[in-house]
């Protein structure tokens, strides 16, 4: 496989960029240190240049929230042409990422098609408004399956999986290939005994985004400052939901107990989770979870919703972390752990042993095989490059 397309609706620059971009780029990355010419198109945003090449990916923006869409094919049928910003352009294989809408790849290329879920989004789409969560979820549920009745899937986990099979796509087009992870950097500290504060913390790393639903951790925090004396709170992660969820720590009366640091860079995102003491991940829903092994780099046990379905992968529900059902619940299980030391170091510490498994390499090459196949004329099922027992 020489070269491949990657399309997504937006990077890991983007402001309003997450795990599922970071994916695709570590997956990029990894292609072209094989040696593969690999091409993103995504949306442009402010301040960032139409053209970028960041590692050994050329990065080429156009379009906004929905123009990259067809801005993006109209650039590959161009490109086809010999004009445009894709001109040259020769994929044997593209990457269609589907998040909540595809690009529909397959018309206006002849090279196949991977499309790339992370999850479903049917309880995303409310929040774009009744007639455009209508149209989306119709797209995702309905047309996108049939679109690419013939194409290769790939996903993030089991049962994200199980999900598109909900949605009629066939279990023999669908591969999945887990997030990996990157290393702690080297000048940043290691979660121990030594980096943990002295008073109990709970930290949660995420998107600020109604989805997430963070205002659930809230709520944990302020139902558990009278039982747990010197409860803090650190929110790291930066969004457009900021300021709803800051006033929603003043109305519960714990704005004291409770520090949004925004967006921060690698090491100061690694020193917050390795002073923790329990990671929460409230998300509504979550195609993996890449936060939950980032917090167990840091033998830092993670609590999450079982609904979210994606964390039932990245958490051992009573091994690495806790699975819950709702809101009280979920202050019942963080309330347990910051008070049982003994049982939060051993699940932070099986929590840790299983990140190990984990690698953005690991991810890259079962990646590869996909595309590979797919350009054979094959498809490809089940889990691959699965993590060693």
């Amino acid at each position: 496989m020489r070269e491949v397309l990657l399309l997504c609706w937006r990077d890991t620059g983007h402001p309003q960029g997450g795990g599922s971009e970071r994916y695709l780029e570590q997956v990029g990355a990894q292609l072209a240190a094989r040696g593969v010419k690999v091409t993103l198109r995504t949306a442009r945003y402010p301040g960032a240049p139409k053209r970028e090449h960041v590692d050994g990916i050329d990065i080429s923006r156009g379009g906004g929230r929905y123009t990259v869409y067809p801005r993006a094919l109209a650039a590959i049928a161009l490109g086809r042409l010999g004009i445009g910003p894709l001109r040259g352009v020769r994929p044997d294989a593209v990457i269609d990422t589907q998040n909540g809408i595809p690009f529909f790849a397959a018309t206006a290329t002849d090279a196949p098609s991977v499309v790339l879920v992370h999850h479903g989004h049917r309880e995303q789409w409310p929040v774009a408004g009744r007639l455009i969560g209508r149209i989306g979820w119709w797209i995702e549920s309905r047309l996108s399956p049939r679109v690419h009745r013939e194409n290769q899937y790939l996903t993030v986990s089991l049962p994200s999986a199980e999900e598109l099979a909900t949605l009629g796509v066939d279990r023999s087009r669908i591969a999945v290939v887990r997030n990996g992870a990157e290393p702690v950097p080297v000048d940043a500290p290691t979660g121990a005994a030594t980096t943990r504060t002295s008073e109990p913390r709970v930290v949660v790393l995420s998107r600020l985004v109604p989805h997430k639903q963070i205002e659930d951790a809230l709520t944990a925090v302020a139902r558990l400052r009278d039982r747990i004396p010197g409860l803090r709170l650190d929110v790291v992660g930066g969004g457009w939901w900021a300021e709803n969820l800051q006033a929603t720590a003043r109305e519960l009366a714990i704005a004291d107990a409770v520090t949004f640091h925004g967006h921060v860079d690698e090491r100061r995102k690694h020193e917050l989770l390795a002073r923790a003491w329990v990671h929460v991940l409230p998300s509504r829903k979550e195609g993996w979870g890449l936060a939950v092994i980032e917090a167990a780099q840091h033998g830092v046990p993670t609590v999450g919703y079982r609904s979210s379905r994606g964390l039932t992968d990245s958490i051992v529900d009573g091994v690495t972390g806790l699975l819950v059902d709702d809101v009280a619940q979920l202050t019942t299980a963080v309330g347990d752990l910051l008070e049982d030391s003994a049982a939060r170091g051993v699940m932070g510490e099986k929590a840790r042993a299983r990140a190990r498994e984990f690698s953005w390499e690991q991810t890259g090459n079962g990646v590869y095989e996909v595309l590979a196949a797919v350009s054979r004329g094959e498809h490809v099922s089940g889990l691959v490059a699965a993590p060693a027992d």
